[in-house]
């Protein structure tokens, strides 16, 4: 019987039996308890957004103004009064999130990076353009979808608003004049009502280093778009908000009475006006026409938010400011560590100036440092000026090299003009002087950022498509690649197609700046790559056709004191990150708190606009100093970390190349073969993207999923995803095929536009 087993049998089999199950319930056990807390993290932010968004879209309507106002009135009487009431009902949803998504990014890391690489079916939304023409550019299905939510919440909130608005004031029977004038204000006043919903959105593309962003792995590059959107769509409700009102003065002959006036109850017009201002400079200034030829203007004058936001927080005060403060809260976070991370001097491994135009430059960094072959970095040359930051595509994959990390500069304005006259002049003074290496280039680097997972390993087949200088994040990918295939590390990609169009020949030789610069044979069995290079303003190759010029090399430009990059931004640490927030987050509340109870209450302090400086003060109070003390420590357990990295100096002069081989990579005795012999070179035409499409379609197979990465001007862009477009929807030219018998072509662009 059961019940009368041997102990002997039960200590020995039996208990191996019991000891496996044992094992087996506690490995099963271990695998769900994870994927339910993700599940539920997933939930809470899910439902958290959802909450958040159904109450900023139903405002307008009673039955949500009802709630609205009694929750008000429950917490009327609390320590933070009304505005504690409005900003943990619009503003404190988003850090909820914020503080949700650390702990996710935390605690499931390589679920966030990794977990799309095997499905990019999911990407179908993201990745394929619905509108390829227009204002907009190019848009995607999940980017439609968000331009009509907002466009559709704007026309229902001011329809709902102006009819409610007219029906009261008829209900007064008041002489027309004065109903004009009434009804004028009314709607003027929920235009800016709108506009300040609108601006809760309008800071968090802008937030580079944003845990947002990272979340839903927005880069930086892609969301500034959205804050162009947003941007244009705000002051065109404040400028409206402005506008109806001033038409309203006018009527009543008190135009400049009212815009001079400052109130210390309710509305201050004075700082409205001065906001406005402010923004309607920034805003002429951003358009495109005066921003492509003056950047430097737009750069400038971009900096009047800080105008922007103060003065509008004494125009409307402290309580009606805290509907937009969360997403401004974020932003000064990231300004703040951006600012912590950019004060750092970073050494200069090399830099070089190509006879194709461009500059080479390479920084030193930790091998701590993550970033991936689709990241960008901003630069700082204080030689050129002490303001301007400019974005640049990584051009070495993270796998070149552990202490190293280059980009390539198109020489294009005045900026890289003066920066390659630098490098030349460093460099002619070096050959005069042998034993000179001094350097004149004092470089500030800020990131890197970009995608949160390497969307270019998620396809088999991958199409890249360049114009220019746009090669330059393909080389990081092209090397990324054939290190993996080298290493064995996991990398889907197996069918690899460059499009690559130049306007002159001499440009070619930008191929060469890929530091694995061949293919071994172990790689070409794995790997199958075609470069297909146009050169459209020459219709035949040139005498001296495949001869690279010599670079100006100008090795060792190290600046006295300096540093290798900081990861306080960007892909920066989780854990401390997440510790900056809460740290700056609780100061901030415990800041406003104290203000409270031993200054406003006790002096009875009432204007407006004061309160809402002591609001924006606080805030700033919550970042500068328990933040503040976060980064600090941050800051000097990466400077601790850095010690355990010790390389030797003299490696730091050498090319990147042979500072690799000396880390031990790869077998430079392997039969191997170039990326340049690789390359098939067409003279005095464009690509033919149908054609290419097409071919690369048959030769990928049926049923197959083309990631199509792009990085060049807007044309560019247009006609590609034009051919994505007309592919995925069966009218790309050649048989028509049905249903999923079909190539997929998923568009993806890697063009940065300020």
């Amino acid at each position: 019987m059961a019940q009368e087993r041997d102990p002997l049998l039960q200590q020995n089999g039996g208990g191996s039996a019991a000891g496996a199950g044992a094992v087996k319930c506690s490995s099963s056990r271990a695998a769900i308890l994870p994927s339910l807390a993700r599940s539920v993290l997933k939930f809470l932010m899910w439902a958290v957004f959802l909450t958040w968004a159904a109450g900023i879209f139903l405002y307008p309507t009673k039955p949500a103004q009802a709630v609205f106002r009694k929750c008000i009135g429950l917490t009327r009487e609390s320590l933070f009064g009304i505005t504690g009431s409005i900003f943990l009902t619009f503003s404190a949803p988003i850090l909820i999130i914020a503080l949700l998504a650390y702990v996710y990014i935390s605690a499931f890391p390589s679920d966030h990076v990794e977990k799309k690489k095997l499905r990019s079916l999911s990407f179908r939304l993201w990745t394929f353009p619905v509108l390829v023409d227009g204002p907009f550019g190019v848009v995607s299905a999940v980017e439609f979808i968000g331009i009509v939510l907002f466009v559709v919440y704007v026309v229902y909130s001011m329809t709902y608003y102006t009819v409610e608005s007219v029906s009261l004031v008829s209900k007064f029977h008041l002489p027309s004049s004065y109903e004009s004038e009434l009804i004028l204000d009314v709607i003027g006043l929920r235009l800016g009502s709108v506009g300040l919903f609108c601006m809760l959105f309008l800071f968090l593309p802008v937030s580079r280093g944003s845990v947002l962003l990272r979340l839903i792995d927005i880069p930086f590059e892609h969301a500034t778009r959205y804050h162009v959107w947003l941007g244009h769509l705000t002051m065109a409700l404040f400028t409206l908000h402005g506008l109806f009102y001033v038409i309203s003065w006018s009527m009543q002959g008190r135009l400049l009475e009212e815009m001079l006036e400052w109130k210390e109850i309710g509305v201050a017009n004075l700082p409205g006006v001065i906001s406005l201002a402010a923004g309607l400079l920034m805003w002429a200034t951003s358009l495109h026409p005066v921003r492509k030829r003056f950047f430097e203007l737009f750069f400038y004058t971009h900096q009047l938010y800080v105008v922007f936001i103060l003065f509008l927080a004494f125009h409307v005060g402290d309580f009606i400011f805290s509907i937009s403060a969360g997403a401004v809260f974020l932003f000064m976070l990231d300004r703040f560590l951006r600012f912590w991370q950019s004060r750092a001097k970073v050494d200069i491994i090399s830099a070089a100036s190509r006879p194709c135009g461009t500059v080479e430059l390479v920084f030193s960094k930790p091998a701590s440092l993550r970033y991936n072959a689709l990241s960008f970095v901003f630069i700082q040359v204080r030689e050129l000026s002490f303001l301007q930051w400019h974005p640049f595509s990584v051009s070495s994959s993270p796998m070149d090299g552990r202490y190293h990390m280059s980009v390539l500069i198109k020489v294009l304005g005045s900026w890289t003009e003066k920066l390659r006259s630098i490098i030349t002049d460093v460099q002619e003074q070096n050959r005069s002087d042998s034993e000179s290496q001094s350097g004149r280039i004092t470089a500030c680097v800020e990131g890197p950022y970009g995608h949160e997972s390497p969307y270019h390993l998620m396809y088999e087949n991958l199409i890249l498509v360049a114009g220019g200088i746009g090669i330059s994040p393909f080389l990081a990918i092209l090397s990324d690649i054939i290190h993996r295939i080298e290493e064995g590390k996991p990398c889907m990609p197996k069918n690899v197609l460059v499009l690559w169009s130049v306007k002159k020949s001499k440009e070619l030789s930008l191929l060469s700046a890929v530091d694995t610069q061949t293919i071994s044979s172990s790689v070409s069995d794995k790997l199958r790559l075609d470069i297909q290079a146009f050169v459209t303003q020459e219709s035949q190759p040139p005498l001296e056709d495949g001869i690279v010029g010599d670079e100006q090399k100008v090795p060792g430009m190290f600046v006295k004191n300096g540093t290798t990059m900081s990861g306080l931004v960007g892909t920066g640490d989780n854990f401390w990150a997440a510790m900056y927030f809460s740290a700056s987050t609780l100061g901030f509340v415990l800041a406003y708190a104290l203000v409270q109870v031993y200054y406003v209450k006790p002096n009875n302090v009432v204007a407006w606009w004061y309160l809402g400086l002591l609001f924006m003060l606080c805030m700033a109070a919550g970042v500068a100093l328990p933040g503040g003390l976060v980064v600090l420590l941050w800051h000097l357990s990466e400077k601790r970390r850095l010690e355990d990295y010790k390389w030797d100096a003299a490696a730091a002069s050498q090319s990147p190349r042979s500072y690799q081989t000396a880390a031990g990579g790869g077998d430079d005795n392997a039969p191997s073969t170039s990326l340049a012999a690789l390359r098939t070179t067409r003279y005095g035409c464009r690509p033919n993207f149908g054609a290419e499409f097409a071919a690369f379609a048959e030769r990928a197979g049926d049923a197959a999923d083309v990631g199509v990465l792009v990085c060049g001007p807007q044309g560019l862009q247009t006609s590609v995803a034009r051919e994505c477009r007309a592919r995925n929807l069966g009218c790309g030219g050649g048989p028509e095929r049905k249903g999923r018998s079909r190539a997929v072509f998923h568009f993806n662009s890697h063009s940065f536009d300020l």
